[in-house]
């Protein structure tokens, strides 16, 4: 896979409503996970069918209902964007119908996950969804855990993850592509980013122990990432706070992941957290 490849870039919608982004399995070289960005405008409808993906459809802004031969959820979402509050997701299993119906301008993520095995639609709301504060330092940032491995799915994975300004994320760097249960599970996985500022960036690292694929990757806001394979840290840019979604899924449900060995002792040096972190909360909402 060429460096270029690894990022796709979203079209530029200029306030419309269609597809921002999408990525499907068979062009990227992936087994498992498809991706699809989307905006509604206020009272716009779209209906599909997950076939043979089971789906997390999370809410980045606005407010919508759902309807499903398998239930109905009514005016989900509060925030305005990812970064006024905790998310809602709706979890429906393969072979399923929905339409969603939005009731303001909405951002909606479908994260999709190739599936053999049903199981029931399921909404996870903000009271739901569990923060982690991980990390220390400057390598502080929070995760909002939304479909984790005790969540009753077939292979999707799915968080949240904010990064303050001038902050490191997924460090020390760590790799999920090699089955050594339970120290490690092969999980192909993309990161979807938003930016707290237009012109902000991250500057994301997916690189090989022997170096055979080493990327520096300038990422801005509304872009997504492919990682196929190896290490890959995120730093934001100072000055702005940044957002990725990850979707995961391979040969176990597991989030078990090995450090780069060289940068592990990392680790150790950290003994108090960043205190801008969390970045988001329950009780907000704008």
């Amino acid at each position: 896979m060429k460096y270029s490849e690894l990022i796709i870039r979203p079209r530029d919608l200029r306030g419309a409503s269609g597809v921002a982004l999408e990525v499907l399995p068979e062009k990227i070289g992936f087994e498992y996970l498809k991706f699809q960005a989307r905006a509604l405008a206020a009272g716009e409808k779209y209906s599909a069918q997950t076939g043979a993906f089971e789906l997390g459809l999370v809410l980045l802004a606005g407010r919508c209902d759902i309807e499903s031969p398998l239930g109905r959820w009514d005016d989900i979402g509060r925030r305005s964007n990812v970064f006024g509050g905790l998310p809602y997701a709706l979890y429906l299993p393969v072979d399923a119908g929905f339409t969603v119906v939005a009731r303001t301008d909405c951002e909606l993520a479908f994260c999709y996950c190739k599936a053999e095995k049903p199981y029931p639609a399921r909404l996870v709301t903000p009271d739901e969804v569990k923060i982690e504060i991980r990390g220390g330092g400057n390598a502080t940032r929070q995760i909002n855990k939304i479909f984790q491995p005790d969540f009753p799915a077939h292979r999707l994975l799915v968080v949240e993850v904010f990064t303050p300004s001038g902050n490191w994320s997924s460090y020390p760097p760590h790799k999920h592509d090699a089955h050594h249960p339970p120290e490690e599970a092969d999980l192909e996985e993309f990161y979807y980013y938003r930016i707290d500022r237009p012109e902000g960036f991250a500057v994301q690292k997916v690189y090989n122990p022997d170096r055979s694929l080493d990327a520096t990757l300038t990422v801005r806001d509304g872009e997504l990432v492919l990682v196929p394979e190896g290490y890959h840290p995120v730093v934001a840019a100072p000055g702005y706070n940044v957002y990725y979604l990850n979707a995961l899924a391979g040969s176990a449900r597991s989030m078990a992941a090995a450090d780069d060995p060289a940068l592990a002792w990392v680790r150790d040096t950290w003994k108090d957290k960043d205190p801008r972190v969390p970045l988001v909360t329950r009780g907000m909402s704008r």
